[in-house]
């Protein structure tokens, strides 16, 4: 199979704005009830969503004595809430706008006898309407929603393989629903310096205990800002030479206005090998970052006997 039949042509995000803008506060509002009824771990950890077999998942939940799960359903376009004594609630995947998604969420969790407040400002974007008073983002086209989905399973794939490559702390391959991307992260194991906040209405403590551990993070975003959906990795605190560093493939690129190396979507989905391609981009971005931060390499990246 071509591999253009795995990884689809993705549309640029002016192209997709509106249904863009509205699943982005969706899930918002998903994340944030995970975030209050999950342990806190660190980074944010406990708040993020995954990739599944179907969309995007919670995965379980803790509350009380039971699970709770909660998953965008992108095959069947519905948005699914299941706990582990057997109840369920649903509701249709549509136009629908971030007020009424909020209400039919809530909705669905009191029916499943789960009670849960959220903050409800949204977080990471410079408009933050509380999702209650939210009827501006109201738009729902399944077929870019599909696509940025199935880009979405290709990708995790990948990232996970490179994960499985490092043995020091590293993240899972997992969605930020605040900057709407998906992302995995590799740790020296040192201190970093205090990071110094000001992501748009969002508290500083937050960054700073995200950023509190040196890192090389890589990941996906449908490209706001950009113009176009693309990789990112970049380092924190970038060492001298990062940013100079000579990565690959050919079609990869440092932005010096975002800060970050840059591999556009487009140059992977067209490859003949675009597993290959990306895995590339990942590799030789976190070398840049490990080899001019000193990170001890032998060490983080020792592997098991049966894995060697």
């Amino acid at each position: 199979m071509e591999a253009s039949n795995y990884w689809p042509k993705l549309p640029s995000p002016d192209e997709w704005a509106d249904t863009l803008n509205t699943v982005h506060m969706w899930t918002q509002v998903i994340g944030k009830i995970r975030l209050e009824l999950n342990p806190w771990i660190n980074h944010s950890w406990g708040s993020t969503l995954y990739v599944s077999a179907r969309g995007l998942s919670t995965h379980a939940i803790p509350f009380q004595n039971n699970q709770l799960e909660i998953e965008f359903n992108f095959l069947e376009h519905k948005m699914e809430f299941y706990t582990s004594d057997g109840k369920s609630a649903n509701f249709d995947l549509k136009p629908l706008s971030v007020a009424s998604f909020y209400e039919k969420t809530m909705s669905a969790l009191n029916d499943l006898n789960i009670d849960v407040k959220i903050f409800t400002r949204p977080v990471e974007v410079e408009e933050a309407i509380l999702f209650e008073e939210d009827r501006k983002h109201k738009s729902y086209d399944r077929e870019f929603v599909t696509l940025f989905w199935k880009a979405l399973v290709q990708i995790n794939r990948v990232f996970e393989q490179f994960r499985a490559r490092f043995t020091g702390k590293s993240s899972p391959s997992h969605f930020f629903w605040g900057a709407f991307d998906l992302a995995v992260t590799r740790f020296s194991g040192r201190a970093a310096p205090k990071h110094p906040g000001g992501a748009p209405n969002c508290a500083d403590w937050v960054m700073e205990e995200a950023y509190s551990r040196e890192l090389s993070s890589a990941g996906f975003w449908p490209g706001q800002g950009l113009g176009e959906p693309a990789f990112y990795s970049y380092s924190y605190p970038a060492p001298d030479g990062f940013t100079s560093a000579g990565v690959q493939p050919d079609e990869a690129y440092y932005h010096d206005d975002l800060g970050e190396f840059i591999l556009p979507y487009k140059a992977v989905q067209s490859a003949k090998n675009p597993d290959a391609l990306l895995l590339e981009f990942l590799q030789s971005t976190y070398e840049a970052a490990a080899d001019h931060g000193n990170w001890d390499r032998t060490m983080l990246e020792e592997r098991h006997p049966k894995l060697s």
